[in-house]
Order: C-alpha cells, then structure tokens, then sequence
C-alpha cells in the first residue's frame, strides 16, 4: 500500500473515534449506571416507571420483577428494566 491509500483512510478511522467518544461510550456508560440502580432497589424504595408510574417498592422477587405499591392496598408487577428512577432511597435495616 502507498501513502495515498492510508490517507484515504485516516478521515475514516478519525470520524469512528469521534462516534465512539461521543455516542457509544457515554450510553455504555449509562447502561451500567442503570443496571447498578436497579440491582441497588430495596423494599420501601420510590420509584418512576418507563410509563410514568410513581410508586414504592413493596417486595422485590426474582426473575427481574418487583412489586410496586401505587396507591393503598394496589399493586402491580413491574419488570426492574423499566423502572427509569429511584426518587428516594430507604437506608438498609441495621441487624
């Protein structure tokens, strides 16, 4: 290969590294801070679901569900990747 082909490369490689800095690290980034914020999810928790819901975590099971209090005495089950934010944390119970 000459020099005229590698710098015909060169534009290409440097626009990847901008895309990867710029778009696809950051959202890697954000993933991993989700799945740290659902897996952190305790009884007593509130939260804010994809669709809108406010409630408070009332039981957290297996299989990437929780039970979710939204008003007195209503539940619903809810998958833990659609849950978008924890609006206030319980502390842990002392033992």
């Amino acid at each position: 290969m000459d020099t005229s082909a590698i710098a015909q490369f060169v534009p290409l490689i440097l626009i990847f590294g901008i895309m990867y800095f710029l778009l696809i690290r950051p959202q890697q980034k954000k993933v991993k801070e989700h799945q740290k914020m659902v897996a952190a999810l305790r009884r007593g928790d509130q939260i804010v679901t994809q669709g809108g819901i406010i409630g408070k975590v009332a039981k957290v099971k297996e299989n990437n569900e929780v039970d979710v209090e939204i008003a007195e005495g209503v539940k619903v089950r809810v998958v833990q990747s659609t849950i978008t934010q924890v609006l206030s944390k319980t502390e842990p119970a002392e033992s």
